[in-house]
């Protein structure tokens, strides 16, 4: 089942999934983006005073995944899509994309580390492509708030109706 999520009810499970699910980019996103916890609860709180809602995937009164959306004008962004370590490989990551994507009409746009082979795989899997660099630039200090470093290390990956 998927459900919106009670940002301050679920903040703790949140937090604890995100930072559960990121230990996969530790030693391959580069080290001086890394750190622990990979999210604080700092940045999860201003995530969510930015417009990021999140929503969950629940099994058994179990939140086994999370993933947000953001609507930033003429674009939806996927933001923080994370599954338990325990509930990967199952699908969870996919149903709670498409359900997200189903909630806009406006082109999707991902941004994800370009060392992040499985995510990239997962996101055009789903009918995403990479955009190039020069436009992945441009999208990302558009839409994103992140250090220039990020932008160096990141892609974009654009739903089937960006042009």
């Amino acid at each position: 089942m998927i459900v919106k999520s009670n940002h301050i009810k679920d903040f703790e499970t949140i937090f604890e999934i995100i930072n559960d699910a990121s230990v996969a980019y530790k030693g391959i996103i580069p080290e001086d983006r890394w750190k622990e916890p990979y999210m604080s609860k700092e940045e999860l709180n201003i995530q969510i005073e930015e417009g990021v809602e999140f929503w969950s995937y629940i099994e058994n009164n179990e939140i086994l995944g999370v993933m947000g959306i953001q609507f930033k004008g003429d674009v939806t962004l996927i933001r923080h899509a994370y599954v338990r370590t325990s509930a990967r490989k199952k699908g969870i990551g996919g149903k709670l994309l498409n359900y997200l994507i189903e909630m806009t009409d406006l082109p999707v746009l991902i941004g994800t580390w370009a060392d992040a082979s499985w995510a990239i795989s997962f996101y055009k899997k789903h009918s995403f492509r990479m955009v190039s660099e020069k436009e992945k630039n441009v999208l990302l200090k558009k839409y994103w708030s992140v250090p220039d470093r990020q932008i160096e290390t990141s892609v974009v990956l654009v739903s089937s109706g960006w042009v």
